[in-house]
């Protein structure tokens, strides 16, 4: 019997709430590429431009290829929209295709290098200590700390001088540090999103970062000094 006399009526189809969808949040930058709402695509180059220059600066080394490659990566982009599946966001999207541009324009660029330069290997993520051991007592404390900066003026830790130095120091990196150093403190990339990109280890993405603040960060000190 499909029914019996103690079996509750099902209650009616209009009072029943349904499924709850669960609806992603838009990208409006994504929303506004795909509207080709110029205003918007303008303001996301803005917005991109400094830090992808800077990557791109990382395989090659001359400012006028790396604008070229900035700007075939815009191209690529708005050519493969449509392939864009939303796996990450559009940021990661448009960096990866950066990465795979500058990369390839470094492998071109490398069969016709000078002989010479074939002997210029800059060092490993493992070379010698991050901070001078002279810094540190035997006990391993700090004989010399770092600088708080405490009583350096905000005014010249923010002035336009400072900051060039620390593009300077930054581009003086090993291009393993230098490139995590970009993604992260100038892009503003998480650790997760680096180690995707980069295809490393979770380890090895705070080795290189860690080194090439480090360095950035001594530079800075003795300027500042």
């Amino acid at each position: 019997m499909l029914f019996s006399s103690r079996t509750p009526w099902p209650e009616e189809p209009s009072t029943y709430p349904g499924p709850r969808v669960v609806r992603e949040p838009t990208d409006p930058d994504l929303e506004a590429l795909r509207s080709k709402d110029e205003a918007a695509f303008e303001a996301l180059i803005g917005r991109y431009h400094g830090p992808m220059m800077r990557l791109a600066m990382t395989y090659l080394r001359d400012r006028g290829a790396a604008e070229d490659a900035v700007q075939e990566t815009w191209l690529t982009c708005l050519k493969t929209l449509d392939r864009f599946e939303g796996r990450s966001s559009l940021k990661t999207w448009i960096f990866g295709i950066l990465l795979n541009v500058a990369r390839s324009r470094r492998r071109k660029e490398s069969r016709i290098l000078p002989f010479t330069s074939l002997f210029r290997r800059e060092g490993g993520d493992d070379r010698g200590p991050t901070v001078d051991p002279r810094r540190f007592g035997k006990d391993g404390m700090w004989s010399t700390p770092p600088d708080s900066w405490s009583n350096v003026p905000e005014t010249r830790l923010l002035d336009r001088e400072t900051g060039e130095k620390v593009k300077a120091a930054i581009e003086q990196l090993p291009s393993k540090q230098r490139e995590v150093v970009i993604l992260r403190d100038v892009a503003g990339f998480e650790a997760d999103e680096v180690c995707a990109l980069l295809s490393i280890s979770q380890a090895n993405q705070r080795v290189r970062l860690h080194r090439g603040r480090a360095s950035v960060r001594k530079t800075l000190e003795e300027y500042l000094r």
